[in-house]
């Protein structure tokens, strides 16, 4: 029952909390965390469980707990859900690991760039209210685009040499990353250098932000490339614009409280700091993962501490902590067609259209919100706001065909197969890599999924 999808539960539901109760790491007494199902869906449940193999999600079990005996991770949370059932739920390790506090259902996670499919999805409520067309300029919305050039190269000096636009980016481009901004989060160009310079993604304000980024370059011609982007954080402007509101009250309104996320936001309120999971950092000194300290100065372009104090502006790209529950919600949305619980978010046709392929012929995409993408086969392709498995076979993909992702830059993943009927959603805090571990939990986790899947 796609409507009634229970995001409390624990470890292991029904049957499989017997089988695999040794391996939560955080589990108590089994019965304790078996999903609460109504009696009417309990069938349903039941089905859910068998539609993947016990022995497959032991083994989704064990490469998780692995991570975090490994030292890859301090803790992990993951969450499978088919037909609006949970199939898998567990914690392993801890979110605090001075005070040696486990994980636990409360846990609240920096989503990162998880945060751009919730933005564009209160983008396209405005579409469907008619306050834009997806091919409109963005300098009709945003005048202090109207005088963009392209980065054509560098003189010795390193000043630019700047070239005119041939068309203006529009609105589909900035939700599809052919718009041509930088980012600043990687890159030595003279764009991407005055991102991290003039730090734009610390900017006071979408205002400034805005009028900062009027400033630089693009990187290419609108439409030539794929490239990923400030552009989101454009998109919250636009919401702001079009709506009157600021972007975390029209999220609020929208978004968050119809859906019942109620523990996610810009910021994490101080009676709800203690839930907040450790943000880690390799360290080549200790060898090993160790807590990003309050003390350290972010680097210009993602915060660390989600104090409200300390959030310079409401990123609508980078911005959001969340529960694994609330992204559930989020995400049973999406796979529903665009409701849940009778709160109607987005219709099916604005799902659909967000999750087909937007990219102009022979374009694939570099990134998958967490890191360089190494797609050895077919390029994945980009919706609105969503990376989009289109074609599995060619995509070397286990996942089903029209598949839809994203993943944050602290390492969150997760992915929603609508043949399947079937998303997961995994929840870790970590920056940097250990060079002598590599670590792939996107592929390995999804490989494991659907060798389990039974139907």
């Amino acid at each position: 029952m796609k409507n009634e999808i229970m995001v409390q539960s624990r470890c292991i539901g029904g049957v499989l909390a017997v089988f695999l109760a040794a391996a939560c790491t955080n589990a108590a007494d089994p019965a304790e965390n078996v999903a609460e199902v109504s009696p009417a869906s309990a069938d349903a449940a039941t089905e859910t469980r068998a539609a993947f193999s016990e022995e497959g999600l032991a083994a989704l079990d064990e490469l998780l707990a692995g991570y975090v005996e490994a030292g890859q991770v301090a803790g992990i949370e993951a969450m499978l859900v088919k037909d609006g059932e949970i199939a898998y739920s567990a914690t392993h390790g801890l979110r605090d690991v001075e005070d040696q506090t486990p994980l636990g259902e409360d846990t609240i996670w920096r989503i990162y760039s998880m945060s751009k499919p919730v933005t564009g999805v209160a983008l396209m409520q405005l579409y469907e209210d008619g306050k834009f067309d997806l091919d409109d300029p963005l300098s009709d919305y945003i005048p202090e685009f109207e005088n963009l050039q392209v980065l054509a190269g560098e003189n010795e000096d390193g000043t630019p040499i700047l070239e005119p636009l041939a068309r203006e980016p529009t609105i589909r481009d900035a939700m599809r990353h052919t718009a041509g901004f930088a980012y600043g989060l990687f890159g030595e160009d003279y764009a991407n250098r005055q991102f991290r310079e003039q730090r734009i993604l610390s900017s006071p304000g979408l205002d400034v932000l805005v009028d900062r980024v009027a400033e630089v370059p693009l990187l290419f011609q609108p439409g030539e490339r794929w490239s990923y982007s400030v552009g989101v954080d454009i998109q919250g402007y636009l919401i702001e614009q079009f709506s009157g509101m600021s972007l975390g009250d029209y999220l609020d309104a929208n978004i968050f409280t119809p859906l019942g996320m109620n523990d996610t936001g810009f910021y994490v309120p101080d009676a709800d700091y203690d839930r907040f999971a450790d943000l880690m950092v390799w360290s080549p000194e200790a060898g090993r993962f160790v807590p990003v300290p309050e003390t350290r100065e972010s680097p210009a372009a993602l915060p660390y501490l989600y104090r409200q104090d300390t959030v310079p502006f409401e990123s609508g790209g980078h911005g959001l902590v969340a529960t694994i529950g609330d992204y559930a919600r989020f995400s049973q949305m999406m796979l529903n067609g665009g409701s849940l619980d009778g709160a109607e978010i987005i219709s099916p046709e604005t799902v659909e259209l967000m999750t087909s392929d937007q990219l102009p012929e022979g374009l694939g995409i570099s990134f998958n919100g967490t890191a360089r993408a190494t797609m050895t086969a077919e390029p994945h392709k980009f919706g609105l706001d969503w990376g989009i498995i289109s074609d599995p076979e060619a995509m070397a993909s286990p996942a089903g065909a029209g598949t839809y992702y994203w993943g944050g830059a602290a390492g969150t993943w997760f992915w929603i197969d609508p043949v399947n009927d079937l998303y997961f959603i995994a929840m870790i805090q970590r920056f940097g890599n250990n060079p002598d571990m590599p670590f792939e939990p996107r592929a390995q986790s999804m490989a494991l999924v659907y060798e389990a899947l039974q139907e």
